[in-house]
């Protein structure tokens, strides 16, 4: 019986092994930017991981298995990579569905969207009138991408000749009260300038703050830890 568990054990830590090193290989996406044949080949291979951690007297099975679906996931990968034909095949070509005020009812069909669906997309994106739209177009992942007319784009500062200040991103220097040394080094500060700014603001001790960022103009936004629990419910 022990020795079962122990092996069990090890095809769990095995499986899980290569199960991490597939998906460092195949790459991080997320679920909306998988194709069709990513997702259902992702389930395959976790279903196929699941098999090698409890399959304990034929495990080479879902082992080769699992290379196998990982590897092949790789090669084509990289096949689409270099063909334009390939990239169609596997991962879909874009779809339009609307364009210039003409609904397409055979892309519709070819996309297996009825009506009601396609309105619902449209809502849920912010736009009930349809007609307010220049193109909806299916993306190969299954989302639907949307061009509102001209009229209807939302003003930006360069139609008003506008020149707001250029936004970069913000180093966190102090995470759940720890100093992170590296961030703060990499931004170019020191613990000293950190400490006073800290006590300026009203925080001698640096284990009092739960998150501290600082951005380009030296701007430091603090929020202090809080046990308490919001108890206003205003977002139902």
């Amino acid at each position: 019986m022990t020795q079962e568990l122990v092996h069990t054990f090890i095809l769990s830590v095995t499986s899980l092994v290569i199960l991490f090193l597939l998906t460092k290989l195949m790459g991080y996406r997320q679920m909306s930017q998988m194709s069709l044949f990513d997702y259902i080949n992702g389930i395959t291979i976790g279903s196929i991981a699941a098999e090698l951690a409890t399959n304990l007297e034929d495990y080479h099975r879902p082992l080769l298995a699992m290379i196998i679906y990982g590897l092949t996931t790789v090669l084509l990968s990289m096949l689409a990579e270099k063909s334009i034909w390939a990239r169609r095949f596997f991962n879909g070509k874009p779809l339009v569905l609307l364009h210039h005020g003409t609904l397409y009812e055979k892309n519709l069909k070819k996309a297996k969207i009825d009506l009601n669906e396609f309105l619902e997309q449209c809502r849920v994106s912010g736009y009930f009138d349809i007609s307010k739209l220049q193109a909806v177009i299916l993306e190969g992942n299954g989302r639907l991408s949307f061009l509102p007319k001209a009229e209807e784009h939302p003003v930006t500062p360069a139609d008003l000749n506008l020149k707001p200040e250029t936004e970069d991103l913000t180093a966190a220097l102090v995470l759940d009260g720890r100093i992170m040394e590296h961030n703060l080094h990499h931004s170019g500060k020191e613990k000293k300038w950190l400490t006073a700014q800290l006590s300026a603001l009203g925080y001698p001790d640096v284990k009092d703050v739960l998150l501290a960022t600082c951005d380009l103009n030296n701007k430091l936004t603090v929020f202090a830890k809080n046990k308490d629990q919001h108890s206003e419910d205003i977002l139902n």
